[in-house]
């Protein structure tokens, strides 16, 4: 199946860009947490939201979660992993599943941190951010896993089925739920290094030699998730009508920069949605 639109991000813009497209009629996916975002759950008060004053975040998203359902459109818990231009539509990676789209919606708010020292040098070569996609290349290895949020441990369970030895580094403080297969090491991860051709994972204390490295976060960097994306530092390059710089890419919410505000997000996905809408009516006409 081919959508007409994929919307990556289930936060203000996300919801909106769905609303509005499905509000015209396009076939949409909608990826991401069925939990809508962390960030806005967490809120303890939002000022600015009209029609809402004085509103909790908790509140706020169970108003969104409701608009949603009223109108059938439903969250795809899928984590994309990459995003590729092919020529007339787009595929999105998830894990070993491609789904495809003939234009792209992204609203995966904004990738907090800079990347690990070495993480962008040795990406693909040791290091990688899908360990569903690429375990395979480490059956029988051994692998480390760096991971943002308890929701990744998924990956290093799978990961603890392949691989003959696992290390699991979590940068949160919850507790993890891990199979004894999966050795959790609570130190900070300083950097990435390539010795001997084997890849090393510093920490203030120790390093540790692996064969290949997973970093799991809730979203990927907008210029590694879509290749080829014109980016400004964290954020994407848009412009008002939030195109990005490939053709039928669109941006929009706290990725594309600040003022970091929901009312703001869901403004840009409405604009998002619209633009995409233009988007295909001008390929549909154009191909006759």
């Amino acid at each position: 199946m081919r959508y007409d639109i994929a919307i990556i991000g289930t936060g203000p813009a996300g919801l909106s860009a769905a609303i509005t497209a499905t509000i015209r009629n396009k076939k949409v996916v909608l990826l991401g947490s069925k939990n809508l975002t962390e960030k806005l759950q967490k809120a303890h008060e939002i000022q600015n939201y009209l029609g809402f004053p004085a509103v909790s975040g908790a509140d706020l998203a169970a108003a969104f979660q409701r608009h949603i359902d009223e109108m059938g459109i439903e969250i795809t818990e899928k984590r994309i992993n990459a995003v590729y231009a092919m020529g007339d539509y787009f595929a999105l990676q998830s894990g070993d599943e491609m789904l495809e789209a003939s234009s792209v919606i992204l609203a995966t708010g904004v990738v907090q941190g800079k990347p690990l020292p070495g993480e962008e040098e040795l990406l693909g070569r040791g290091v990688s951010y899908c360990a569903t996609c690429d375990a395979p290349l480490y059956r029988g290895k051994r692998a480390a896993v760096v991971g943002y949020s308890p929701r990744e441990e998924a990956e290093a369970a799978f990961l603890a089925e392949v691989c003959s030895q696992v290390l699991y580094f979590p940068t949160y403080k919850e507790d993890t739920h891990l199979p004894s297969g999966v050795q959790v090491i609570r130190e900070r991860v300083t950097g990435i290094e390539n010795q001997a051709g084997e890849r090393v994972v510093k920490t203030a204390e120790n390093g540790y030699t692996v064969d290949g490295v997973f970093i799991l976060r809730e979203a990927v960097a907008p210029g590694q998730l879509v290749p080829g994306l014109q980016v400004e530092g964290a954020h994407v390059a848009v412009n008002r009508k939030m195109e990005a710089s490939i053709p039928g890419v669109f941006a929009c919410g706290d990725i594309v920069g600040a003022p970091y505000q929901y009312i703001k997000a869901a403004g840009e996905g409405n604009v998002a949605a619209l633009s995409a809408v233009a988007y295909l009516d001008k390929m549909k006409r154009a191909n006759g």
